[in-house]
């Protein structure tokens, strides 16, 4: 096992000494400037789309961000099968230079736990001032004129996140929608966008997007790392940026389905950080904390999070422009897995966000149009030793369980992380979307054979 550490200098121009705790570490320097004052890596991308749209960020947001990119550099750069004692846990520390140091110094232990709790790694975070003439990262104009958007709204390019949208607009609001980009799978961003300008106006001057990211050159000596549990990190940063550019207190809507949100182990191989928990609701619970904290004002909802994904879409205020746009979205959790195979980008019809989209599409309109390089589910027999068979039997085991004691979603659903910082009756919520996603994903699966090799 090796620590890592990662210490960020805002360009070579900082040559402040940083006691960095474990000197035996290894050492990584990330620089985010370049010459023009312009942040690298994605950030200044997204920063000058908002300056066109009138909107500039504080400079805490501005911090929040790097911070985000950092960590994400550190999750998708540092090996989990070379870097840790169990394949999984890393230790990383990140030495990050702020605009305010004592704030951000009150806060590192909430963002330590925090993302010790989305990972799965140990973190230990410093914060120290930015270098001189650094004070601020972006050119704000003397008289601001102000954005006009009431809301900001995370824009993935999947399912949910499609219905979310088409709600905010469908309910005459006006949101913008931040978008982070890095695979083939986000080309469904812009698709989504275009499809719903052609209903509710031009989305253009409303849809962000930054592609932020690292490769070998920006941390040599690191390898690859494809787990990126730190993925929804970045997202709630880019999402703060585009908030905290705007006046009074704003809702940052993150559109997930209450089953996946929650995400309870299906199986006992699944416990711990092997469970994703992009948008538990510990996690939320954490992002507010720290949102308040820095002076963020933004508030973080999930409107979904008491629905199933089928009870969305059945739900949807312009159901029958959903059902014509579903095959546009992507949901699979990884849509080039097949180009080995020769493929193209596409759903692989068996993982467990595919698993949820057949149920939920085939719950809310009878049918799914959506290509799956397994067709039908029924049509054949799946073989216990492969992975196509893995998530189709966990659904199948939990369906059953569910359905012989449907009590025990009362307590499955703490098993990914606390539901402390809820009442009793939102707790109660939980549980039960929890059971009817289960009894949603277990129509589409129960009659699935699996047979032994």
């Amino acid at each position: 096992m090796k620590r890592h550490s990662i210490v960020v200098r805002l360009n070579p121009a900082d040559k402040a000494k940083v006691a960095v705790r474990d000197k035996g570490s290894h050492i990584t320097t990330l620089h985010f400037v370049d010459g023009d004052r312009r942040l690298n890596h994605g950030l200044g991308q997204i920063l000058d789309q908002l300056s066109d749209r009138g909107m500039y960020p504080s400079e805490n947001a501005i911090d929040l961000a790097i911070l985000a990119a950092t960590v994400i550099g550190a999750d998708t750069r540092i090996s989990r099968t070379t870097d840790s004692q169990d394949s999984w846990t890393r230790e990383i520390d990140l030495y990050v230079p702020v605009s305010d140091p004592d704030v951000w110094s009150e806060n590192a232990s909430l963002i330590e736990r925090t993302l010790r709790f989305l990972t799965g790694d140990h973190w230990r975070i410093d914060f120290r001032a930015r270098q001189k003439n650094m004070e601020s990262l972006i050119d704000r104009p003397h008289e601001l004129v102000g954005a006009t958007f009431d809301s900001v709204c995370l824009f993935s390019g999947g399912l949910d996140s499609f219905v979310g949208a088409i709600e905010l607009l469908a309910d005459g609001k006006n949101p913008i929608l931040v978008s982070h980009y890095r695979d083939a799978s986000t080309k469904s961003q812009e698709i989504c966008a275009k499809r719903l300008g052609h209903t509710y106006g031009d989305m253009a001057p409303r849809h962000v997007r930054a592609n932020v990211g690292f490769d070998k050159n920006d941390m040599p000596g690191l390898g690859t790392e494809t787990t990126t549990r730190g993925r929804s990190f970045i997202f709630f940063a880019l999402a703060s940026l585009a908030a905290s550019s705007l006046n009074g207190t704003t809702p940052l809507y993150v559109p997930e389905n209450g089953l996946i949100s929650l995400n309870v182990p299906l199986d006992p191989l699944r416990l711990g950080a092997w469970s994703t928990r992009t948008t538990h609701p510990f996690y939320m619970a954490r992002w507010q904390d720290l949102l308040d904290n820095l002076g963020i004002k933004a508030q973080l909802l999930n409107p979904y999070r008491f629905k199933t994904k089928g009870e969305m879409l059945s739900e949807c205020k312009n159901k029958s422009f959903l059902k014509k746009n579903i095959s546009i979205t992507i949901s699979c959790s990884s849509v080039t897995k097949g180009r080995w195979k020769g493929l193209p980008p596409g759903h692989c019809g068996h993982c467990t966000p595919c698993l949820i989209r057949r149920a939920s599409v085939t719950a809310a309109f009878g049918s799914d149009a959506t290509d799956y390089s397994i067709p039908d589910l029924t049509a054949i027999k799946l073989n216990a030793k492969q992975a196509e068979a893995s998530n189709v039997r966990a659904f199948q085991m939990m369906s059953h369980r569910i359905s012989n004691n449907p009590g025990i979603a009362n307590t499955l659903v703490h098993k990914t992380g606390p539901l402390s910082d809820y009442s009793a009756k939102e707790i109660a919520e939980y549980a039960a979307v929890f059971r009817r996603g289960i009894e949603e994903v277990g129509a589409l699966v129960d009659d699935v054979v699996i047979e032994a090799a």
